[in-house]
């Protein structure tokens, strides 16, 4: 969906939810593998990259391979995801040049030895109180000539068809909607919250960077899906069923239980109009010379 993270309260077990946002990245490696050849037209070969808010290290690793001569840090609040990182980092033969920092965002880059020449936020930044004070924390961990790009924002992915011959057609509009109170709900909670308007190269100008581009990368795997593919989209929507409790209306569930079902011939796991479509912004701005 749009934010990419699902919870039935709005604090977020990081941990639990590992081999789920393990196994998105993966799934949309191509996805990130076609940011990395945006960001290395626009980024001479950094000495180094930090991933801040890592996850399980997926997209560190696809750095670490896209940037051969660069040392990579993973930076995540959860050791649980940065333990995967390091595997990962070990079973591709780059963990010479991977290191890990635990720790919470922003406040934790202040543990790197040096700046950073390319710092990465993946949809990490969403998840801090105070964006704009996290923008200007950002930009401080930056070498000069260094580069800051964000992934927030895209479009909401898209599995189905409208009308899939169950339940009431536009079932994913609705599930989009439940999401948005999620997100609200979620930003309101966080310790510091500030309200803001995602202007992102605004917000990146007023942390004293220039903007150097916004650009937009899309997944499309179209129907039938593969089997990783159709694990991906039953566990993003188990998440969404469970999650959501009691805000699903009877309809809307009994659909979901049934594109859950894998004895089902119109569950996800047969149907033959599955499929994944999803887009992710990227913005990048660089550190005043």
């Amino acid at each position: 969906m749009a934010h990419g993270h699902h919870h039935e309260h709005t604090d977020i077990d990081w941990a639990e939810m590992a081999p789920l946002l393990e196994s998105q990245a993966e799934l949309f490696t191509s996805l990130y593998e076609r940011a990395m050849a945006w960001l290395t037209d626009k980024q001479t070969e950094p000495g180094l990259i930090v991933d801040a808010g890592s996850g399980p290290g997926v997209v560190a690793c696809l750095m670490a391979e896209a940037f051969p001569g660069a040392r990579v840090v993973a930076v995540d609040g959860s050791e649980p995801l940065l333990e995967r990182a390091r595997a990962r980092a070990d079973r591709l033969g780059v963990g010479d040049r991977f290191g890990t920092i635990a720790g919470e965002l922003p406040g934790v880059l202040d543990e790197l030895d040096y700046p950073a020449d390319l710092l990465w936020a993946s949809r990490s930044l969403h998840h801090l109180g105070d964006q704009r004070a996290a923008l200007a924390a950002f930009a401080d961990r930056l070498a000069p000539g260094g580069t800051l790009a964000i992934m927030e924002g895209g479009l909401p992915a898209r599995f189905l068809p409208r009308d899939i011959g169950i339940g009431r057609p536009g079932l994913q509009a609705r599930l989009d909607a439940l999401e948005e109170e999620w997100f609200a709900e979620m930003r309101a909670d966080l310790p510091g919250a500030v309200a803001e308007a995602e202007d992102w190269p605004a917000l990146m100008t007023a942390a004293g960077l220039r903007p150097t581009g916004t650009r937009t990368f899309m997944l499309d795997l179209p129907a039938p899906a593969k089997d990783r593919a159709r694990a991906y989209v039953a566990a993003t929507l188990a998440r969404l069923r469970d999650g959501f409790g009691d805000r699903l209306d009877t309809t809307d569930r009994a659909t979901l239980d049934r594109l859950l079902d894998p004895d089902d011939k119109a569950s996800v796991h047969h149907r033959p109009d599955v499929f994944v479509l999803a887009a992710h912004t990227v913005h990048t701005a660089v550190h005043a010379m």
